[in-house]
């Protein structure tokens, strides 16, 4: 499994497996997750996303499989871990009562940052009386990002961060988390939200019925099983001339001609390639269209598809040591 930064993993799970009756939520999942990262994990309703993070954090016991997180073991040193690991879970909420300041006064340790500071960075330092009641939408989740942050963690995990959030909300957490991204805060982040996946994540991770059905950039993933783009457009003559040169092009795929209507596919190169090669020879077509698909496409594809075979993806199964039960 590629790790984007850093050296060793911070988080590593081999052959995870969780069970609620007969019902499997987590199918021996692997996943590592290096200092530094963004990752996300991506996946419809019941992926086993949530159960994956809250085994990590220590908050749920795995049935089988191996994880070490900061070097602990989350199932027998839950304790050791709560001061380096920051979450912000999907049903987060505090007394309604409880003002601003009085929550981080509530949270912090003895290493705790400045509480002051890291309010004013997130928005909040006007509302440092304010009751959480009286908070908004995405006033909550910045103060649950200022709780996360609040002891120096050195692993900070989001689950569904700007679920129900409007989109002026949404874009002032994201640009919270993209702060955090840039100062090489380490993040597992859960979403549905695949543009904010998209915006956020150096690397997201597909999931299907508690597996891993692959991994990468979100460009990389696109790449993959989205297929590329498509440009489309009228042209005063659809020679075979203009249809070879658009083949040569880089990163053309394909390229189809009906009349005076061309349809050229390929990867996402091929955008600027075709312009400049239709520049070149005089024409600007007025009804010029390209399609490009995003992470959606990548992921309605993927869920669609049978699982892979390739040995190289997910990452490389549990060992037998590594399959010891935990329960």
């Amino acid at each position: 499994m590629a790790i984007m930064k850093g050296t060793e993993p911070i988080v590593t799970v081999r052959g995870l497996r969780k069970a609620y009756g007969n019902r499997i939520v987590v199918d021996g999942l692997d996943l590592d997750v290096a200092a530094g990262e963004v990752v996300g994990l991506i996946g419809a309703n019941g992926a086993g996303k949530t159960t994956t993070v809250e085994c990590i954090q220590g908050l749920r016991r795995p049935d089988a499989g191996m994880l070490r997180v900061l070097g602990y073991d989350p199932a027998r040193e839950a304790g050791r871990l709560r001061a380096l690991v920051g979450s912000q879970l999907q049903d987060s909420a505090l007394p309604d009562r409880l003002r601003v300041a009085e929550a981080v006064e509530l949270f912090a340790t003895s290493t705790a940052r400045d509480g002051v500071e890291l309010l004013a960075r997130f928005g909040l330092g006007a509302r440092r009386k304010s009751a959480f009641a009286s908070l908004s939408g995405g006033e909550r989740q910045r103060l649950f990002l200022v709780l996360a942050l609040l002891n120096r963690p050195r692993l900070v995990i989001l689950d569904e961060l700007t679920q129900g959030l409007d989109p002026a909300a949404r874009r002032d957490v994201w640009t919270a988390v993209a702060q955090l991204r840039d100062e090489g805060t380490t993040v597992l982040l859960v979403t549905h939200e695949l543009d904010e996946a998209e915006a956020l994540c150096g690397r997201v991770v597909a999931m299907r019925g508690g597996r891993v059905l692959d991994q990468g950039t979100p460009a990389e993933l696109v790449t993959r099983h989205a297929g590329g783009a498509r440009i489309s457009f009228s042209t005063r003559g659809a020679d075979e001339l203009l249809v070879a040169a658009l083949r040569r092009l880089p990163g053309v795929r394909n390229v189809t001609a009906s009349g005076a209507s061309v349809t050229v596919q390929g990867d996402r190169r091929s955008i600027a390639q075709v312009g400049a090669e239709l520049v070149r020879r005089g024409e600007v077509p007025a009804d010029l269209d390209v399609e490009v698909p995003d992470l959606e496409d990548a992921l309605l594809h993927l869920l669609d598809s049978p699982p892979s075979t390739d040995p190289t993806m997910p990452a490389r199964p549990a060992t037998d040591r590594e399959l010891v039960s935990l329960s």
